[in-house]
């Protein structure tokens, strides 16, 4: 009997060590600095701090996250990856460790109470009141049942709440694929939500910023920046609205030049303040402040220049209508073009070709870093120049130029029926075929009065040479809808602010300095070759060596390292479509 009294006596010695070892581990011990043991402030703590938690870590299982995200409008589009992210980490819990949540339980918090500084709202992303949720998990914990069972609610809570906030950040709110609000091709971004996840919580890395939760792309974040500027000034007021009939001109008096003054250089987010010398800004009282004067000219400039005016210096007209454009409609723009942001892939390729329509710019980047710039034409309203992605495989000189059968229809058809020989006035020739093997056929032989586009059997093309439509180069990145850069006999468009002329191609202006620059890496192919090539009036195709990604995208404001931001017209109309989808 003693042997046994002994016996228990031992077994409970040992016991109460090692629940006092058990209960010094889960109060908060300095020795695990890891930012995964970290407890979120003041939500994990126990009320009684003698109360220790023990016993094993719940696990999770998969009818529970179907269950539970099904149920949940806001999390139900990302079921998917959220079985993923548990089936991959054996369905143990994400977001505690040791009974105690991890610290970025508290910064997923932190950065959805910021959501206004990305465009977007934080309520969406409040779905679930974790306030109150980890409240009752500070009462119950000495409930091992309640608290096991609460641990994971928590954890899927904020497994969802991660993921709908990754995927409106990552992806963007609006699917330009799904609406009918805007048209958008390129190539999006692949996002994996669930690994996105795993590296937020420090279980993986990624060569991408997850773990910062940052933008994938440096001329987001100088949108951002753009955007909080442009807060900051509508909290103070806004800008005043100019006289609808000014027209002001260097050198005279108005009274608006007063309103110039505070619209670009007095306010605190003012336009050209930050651009101009340190002292500009600085006026006088009385009829001087009236006179418009080199400074506040500079400044007028610089604003036509970031609206892709003309810096005449002139305050009328276009200038006007951009001057009095409400920073409200402003805030909307820099919000939607952060949106477009998103939908692009997370990285580009080193080398790349960007055209931005309504800004009527193409970008050469080499290397990440724009190498040159030039002016282009893009598609007139009717014939809008589509927002696609796609490989340029080769450069074509002295191209013939194949006439659509909507202007066989609809311009030549009747001229063609007086006269099928019309044609050799238009340097054109009909032919049947293709590429070398087309062969010539008399337009004479084609009724002209009845044809169809289902019976034209032929091809109508125009001869390489000066009236080419084409111009000397074209530049191929074969697609289905027969998009193409080239060059055009008609230089003095490029003159224009307004550059929407084409029917859906894009022409460059500098069309010999693109081609010579895509073929650097063909030696045999230097810019006399080009042009003695161009001369001979035969068509030669030339396959690049690599093929060279091409992005034809959409953006209505940039901004630059500083955030100062540009802004373009809407001229497709595709803001405002956007718009009703993203802000309604």
């Amino acid at each position: 009997m003693s042997f046994l009294i002994r016996f228990t006596s031992l077994v409970w010695v040992l016991l109460v060590a090692a629940f006092s070892s058990i209960a010094l581990q889960s109060c908060g011990s300095d020795n695990n600095s890891d930012n995964n043991s970290e407890s979120a402030a003041g939500t994990t703590q126990s009320a009684d701090s003698s109360v220790a938690v023990v016993g094993p870590q719940p696990l999770i299982d998969s009818t529970y996250v179907i269950k539970t995200f099904q149920g949940e409008p806001a999390f139900k589009a990302q079921l998917l990856p959220a079985r993923r992210f548990y089936r991959e980490r054996g369905f143990r819990l994400g977001w505690f460790k040791d009974h105690q949540l991890v610290k970025r339980a508290e910064d997923l918090q932190a950065i959805i109470a910021k959501a206004a500084e990305e465009g977007l709202n934080p309520k969406d992303y409040q779905v679930k009141d974790f306030k109150k949720l980890f409240g009752e998990l500070n009462q119950a914990r000495s409930d091992t049942a309640r608290r096991n069972a609460l641990e994971q609610q928590i954890d899927v809570a904020l497994t969802g709440t991660y993921m709908k906030w990754a995927n409106d950040y990552y992806r963007g709110i609006a699917n330009p694929r799904d609406t009918k609000s805007t048209s958008w091709q390129v190539k999006p971004n692949k996002i994996k939500l669930n690994k996105a996840l795993a590296t937020f919580l420090g279980d993986r890395k990624s060569r991408y910023n997850y773990y910062e939760f940052a933008p994938l792309h440096p001329e987001y974040d100088q949108l951002k920046k753009a955007l909080a500027t442009y807060r900051a000034q509508e909290r103070a007021g806004g800008w005043p609205l100019l006289p609808a009939n000014l027209n002001l001109k260097p050198g005279q008096s108005s009274p608006a030049v007063a309103l110039l003054r505070k619209r670009l250089l007095d306010s605190a987010g003012g336009e050209a303040a930050a651009s101009l010398p340190a002292d500009s800004a600085k006026h006088g009282a009385g009829p001087a402040a009236y006179l418009y004067d080199p400074e506040v000219v500079a400044a007028v400039k610089l604003f036509q220049q970031d609206a892709g005016l003309k810096p005449t210096g002139i305050v009328s007209g276009e200038t006007l209508r951009q001057l009095n454009v409400p920073i409200g409609t402003r805030i909307d723009q820099l919000i939607l073009n952060m949106e477009r942001w998103r939908w692009l892939p997370k990285k580009f390729e080193p080398n790349y070709l960007l055209v931005n329509i309504p800004e009527y710019t193409l970008h050469v980047v080499e290397d990440g870093k724009e190498a040159f710039n030039m002016p282009v034409i893009v598609g007139k309203v009717l014939h809008e120049t589509p927002v696609f992605s796609d490989k340029m495989e080769y450069v074509v000189l002295a191209p013939y130029w194949n006439v659509p059968f909507s202007i066989i229809d609809n311009e030549l058809r009747d001229k063609l029926v007086a006269d099928p020989h019309y044609l050799d006035r238009l340097d054109m020739e009909v032919v049947k075929g293709w590429g070398r093997k087309a062969t010539p056929v008399d337009p004479a032989s084609v009724d002209w009065a009845n044809v169809t586009q289902s019976t034209f059997k032929y091809t109508l093309r125009r001869r390489p040479g000066p009236k080419n439509d084409l111009g000397d180069v074209k530049f191929l990145f074969p697609n289905s809808q027969d998009i193409y850069l080239h060059d055009t006999p008609h230089d003095e468009l490029f003159s224009q602010s307004n550059r929407s002329f084409s029917h859906g191609c894009v022409r460059v202006a500098e069309p010999i300095k693109l081609a010579t620059y895509l073929l650097r890496n063909r030696p045999e192919w230097d810019r006399q070759t080009i042009l003695d090539s161009i001369a001979t009036r035969h068509e030669k195709y030339i396959t690049l060596k690599e093929k060279l990604p091409v992005y034809l995208v959409y953006f209505t404001a940039w901004a630059d390292a500083a955030g100062h931001p540009h802004f373009r017209d809407d001229i497709y109309g595709l803001d405002k479509k956007l718009a009703k989808e993203y802000f309604n």
